[in-house]
């Protein structure tokens, strides 16, 4: 599970907290972590190593050579882990980099918390919390199905709900649908909402089944899939998030010819 985010959101603070001891050294300078620190660590019944990562900043900010290969480590860590916990500043809501981090771990096909720190530094009012979780997930479109979690890592508010969504992500990812009970409840509705047709021929969708990989990906023969739109990828994806949890987990379609 790698802890990833900018510099000076929390990373290290949050991982000394989950472990009850000073494992990472913490100060109020960013960029204090240089490299990615590694910790075994048992919890809930699962063996985890923890990756404590340096600060992702954006190439132009990057002018030391140290600085830059902390980064190219913190992206390692997020090739190699299968949960990524996404760290933002409450202050400063979704940045442009972290959308970028959010897209490394994306298209790495990993899991992903977000969980927003220094929550406590926020003057609240009723629907504070609700209105800044659909900013954030209207930020993140169309890949939004992201669960979200505020902390305050100094007050050590919310660290267990941190690991117990990580956790579920973590199964999320590793679900597996029989291909029977795939086509059974998602064909009947794509015969309702067909793909839409291109030149008078209409694309038929045949038979679903989920290969066997790490990131959940399902492959949808038809009759003509090099017309499958954009758009109809997303309603499908779609279909598959409401009838199976896969919060947190991106996914892969492919249509292949029938």
């Amino acid at each position: 599970m790698a802890i990833v985010g900018r510099p000076n959101v929390g990373k290290s603070s949050l991982v000394n907290a989950m472990l009850g001891s000073d494992q990472s050294i913490v100060t109020p300078v960013a960029g204090t972590t240089r490299d990615t620190a590694n910790t075994r660590w048992n919890v809930f019944g699962h063996d985890l190593i923890l990756l404590d990562t340096a600060g992702i900043r954006k190439k132009a900010k990057v002018d030391e050579d140290i600085e830059f290969y902390s980064v190219m480590r913190s992206i390692r860590a997020i090739e190699d882990s299968d949960i990524c916990i996404l760290m933002l500043d409450a202050r400063e809501a979704m940045q442009q980099q972290d959308l970028h981090i959010l897209s490394i771990i994306q298209k790495n096909g990993k899991g992903v918390v977000v969980v927003v720190n220094k929550w406590d530094l926020i003057e609240k009012e009723t629907n504070t919390m609700k209105a800044f979780e659909a900013e954030l997930k209207k930020s993140m479109e169309p890949f939004d199905d992201v669960p979200v979690v505020f902390t305050s890592v100094v007050e050590k508010q919310r660290i267990l709900k941190v690991m117990e969504m990580a956790m579920q992500v973590f199964e999320d990812r590793r679900r597996r649908i029989p291909t029977r009970k795939l086509n059974d409840v998602l064909l009947p509705e794509i015969e309702r909402q067909q793909p839409p047709m291109y030149k008078s021929k209409q694309v038929t969708i045949k038979f679903i089944q989920q290969l066997p990989l790490h990131v959940p990906s399902f492959v949808f023969h038809c009759n003509l899939p090099q017309y499958i739109k954009p758009s109809y990828e997303r309603f499908i994806e779609n279909r598959l998030r409401e009838h199976w949890r896969f919060t947190g987990v991106p996914m892969r379609l492919y249509f292949r010819k029938k």
